[in-house]
């Protein structure tokens, strides 16, 4: 049997359902389930907060006896191998669904076909790639850190009616009215992590977290860009580093000299690197670590993503840490801010291409880059920034306005502009890299 407008308006539903949890189910991906017979929906589910349980196992569980005979409609291709749980696979053969229809086939090599074939082994028809272009988009995340390991990057950036996104020795400046910054508060709840360089955070001294209201447990891990360790103790990411993690992405070449080995950097131990070395785990304080945290990290990390090594940003690099008194003083710097419950990664700041795929080692399936404007040409000069999207706003900086990096004329090639959307007064457009 083909897909149908039918099946595409079921898969729809599930396709919004599978948004609820964005960025709230660790490792795993969100996914949506909808059991549907005689045209009724009978069972649904979104992956459970913290990555389990799976979608389809909650959908099953709903619909009962229901299921039998009935057609399954899937975001994601149901797991066929054992993990912490028993395949998907199985549970709909066991419940006696007649058909499954998925829109996205898994690229994890434990699944990958694997689930398709087991559901016809069992005699199960099986349709795929319903809606498929929405099914991938709602799986962004999770497709780009399985198949490029490294976290989906959004570049977000509000910039004036004069083209900048801030005035320079002012701290932060509102561009954008309260709507716009509403939708930005929720884009941050969809988000596994926050990006920004050392100068916004001592400069603008933001928290970076979710200020909605009942939805501040859903902010996202908190990175800065700190290459000398330089974020003041009194800064807000600081002091609610025990609340939301916060983590500073020091330079190699101020690792501590107290470290194992001599003092030798992460990248210069035997079996240890900042890609795919002992770095710690994702602090996610939803669920214990889901399925499949193992990935295999490529140095081709990003699409489109430079070889070369990438400039310092002017103003930001330190001086190489040698010597006693300076290393002391580093050392000193570092125990401060993990006494504060920061954690230190030593992973060069100005290689997004070395960075994102440590990130990855976390959990991290999904970052959102907030500022500035140095460290948003980093991204995006490395080529590995997947989505953008930018504010306009009719009001003017003037004087001493800080430059944005990007204007809706001069988007790099190989996005597509996906959509416009209006907050107020502001205007969103949204442009997309192919996955």
């Amino acid at each position: 049997m083909s897909i149908t407008p039918h099946d595409e308006r079921f898969m729809a539903a599930a396709i919004r359902l599978s948004r609820w949890h964005l960025g709230r189910t660790a490792t795993n991906p969100s996914v949506g389930c909808l059991i549907v017979r005689d045209g009724v929906i009978v069972g649904r589910a979104v992956t459970a907060l913290g990555g389990r349980p799976h979608a389809e196992t909650q959908a099953l569980a709903e619909a009962g006896v229901l299921a039998r005979g009935a057609t399954a409609y899937v975001t994601l291709e149901p797991c066929s191998h054992h993990g912490k749980t028993p395949p998907c696979s199985e549970a709909l053969i066991a419940y006696g669904v007649a058909r499954v229809v998925i829109s996205v086939t898994d690229p994890d090599r434990r699944v990958s076909g694997r689930g398709i074939a087991m559901l016809r082994e069992a005699g199960i028809e099986v349709d795929a790639g319903a809606l498929e272009a929405e099914g991938r988009q709602s799986l962004a995340a999770y497709l780009t850190r399985q198949t490029k390991n490294r976290p989906y990057v959004t570049l977000k950036l509000a910039v004036s009616a004069d083209g900048m996104i801030g005035r320079a020795g002012e701290g932060q400046v509102a561009i954008t009215g309260p709507e716009a910054r509403a939708q930005v508060q929720a884009l941050r709840t969809e988000t596994d992590a926050i990006l920004v360089g050392i100068g916004t955070a001592i400069v603008d001294d933001p928290l970076l977290t979710v200020r909605t209201p009942g939805l501040e447990s859903q902010s996202p891990i908190r990175i800065v860009l700190d290459p000398s360790l330089a974020l003041p103790l009194t800064s807000k990411l600081v002091e609610t580093a025990r609340e939301v993690p916060v983590i500073v992405v020091a330079s190699e070449e101020v690792w501590p000299l107290s470290a194992d080995a001599e003092g030798l950097p992460p990248s210069a131990l035997p079996g240890i690197s900042p890609t795919g070395g002992e770095i710690g785990k994702r602090r996610d304080p939803n669920s214990p670590v889901s399925d499949g945290d193992g990935f295999g990290l490529r140095q081709d990390a990003g699409q489109g993503a430079n070889p070369d090594p990438i400039s310092p940003l002017v103003g930001e690099m330190p001086g190489r840490a040698e010597g006693g008194a300076a290393s002391a003083d580093m050392d000193s710097r570092r125990a401060a801010l993990e006494a504060a419950g920061v954690e230190v990664l030593y992973c060069n700041p100005y290689h997004p291409e070395v960075l994102l795929p440590a990130l990855a080692t976390r959990g991290i399936s999904s970052l959102l880059v907030e500022g500035g404007a140095k460290t948003a040409r980093l991204f995006l000069e490395a080529g590995l920034v997947d989505r953008i999207q930018l504010y306009q706003a009719p009001g003017v900086i003037g004087e001493r306005g800080i430059e944005s990096p990007l204007l809706t004329t001069d988007i790099p090639s190989g996005f597509v502009h996906t959509g416009t959307l209006m907050f107020g007064e502001d205007r969103l457009d949204e442009y997309e890299r192919g996955l």
